[in-house]
């Protein structure tokens, strides 16, 4: 297999994953309802932190583990992958998104998947377009450090997944009755573009990549170590 097609393959597979776990989670939540076995939201912010930890994991020693094009911008900000690789990345993530809330759409119960239009995010009635994308913005700034902090950085100690699903999950927690808790442009997109259900979509982007972009030059330039 040629050496580009291995990392866009991993983060293809990766991002389908995460999509089709984290949505999973949601209409599994939607189909228990509040019975005895439902997963609640704490259930849903630990299958996207858990999971993308496991993927992180799989992942990072083929393609870096990114699985969001929030992530990849904002390595591509301290100039740790390079522009044309990093749109084939986010191509990869946003193709992987859509074939994950496909395969949601296609195998899980249809009831429960079309009262959560796919699991696509939404805003809490009470939340605000302009608040929306600061919240995902923070959220995503937490994320993007965890990154740098524990699978970037030559002084990271070595608990890259572990770290970074953890900070999803603490995410989760704090956000996801009021976004969704997102921080991942693909995984907004995938189920939206399956729904057909672009309400306030662009939180989605905007939130994510500007703290994405203020915590990769943040890192490049003071926390990282310098190069010998």
């Amino acid at each position: 297999m040629p050496n580009r097609l291995r990392p866009l393959t991993a983060e293809f597979i990766g991002t389908l994953l995460f999509v089709f776990l984290g949505v999973g989670s949601v209409v599994a939540a939607a189909a228990s309802g509040s019975g005895a076995g439902g997963i609640g939201p704490v259930g849903v912010a630990l299958a996207h932190g858990i999971g993308m930890a496991v993927i992180v994991s799989m992942t990072m020693s083929i393609s870096g583990g990114h699985i969001n094009p929030a992530v990849t911008f904002g390595l591509w900000i301290a100039n740790k992958i390079g522009g044309r690789l990093a749109w084939q990345y986010v191509g990869a993530q946003v193709l992987g998104a859509v074939a994950g809330a496909g395969l949601v759409k296609a195998f899980l119960p249809r009831i429960a998947v079309a009262m959560t239009l796919v699991g696509t995010p939404r805003l809490a009635s009470d939340v605000t377009f302009m608040q929306a994308v600061w919240i995902e913005a923070l959220l995503t700034f937490f994320l993007v450090s965890a990154v740098f902090g524990t699978a970037v950085s030559s002084e990271a100690p070595r608990i890259a997944g572990f770290g970074i699903g953890l900070a999803i999950f603490v995410d989760g927690l704090v956000g996801g009755g009021l976004t969704g808790a997102v921080m991942n442009p693909a995984r907004a997109i995938g189920p939206a573009l399956v729904a057909w259900q672009w309400s306030a979509h662009a939180v989605y982007w905007i939130g994510p990549l500007i703290g994405a972009g203020v915590a990769g030059a943040l890192w490049k330039a003071v926390l990282l170590p310098p190069k010998p």
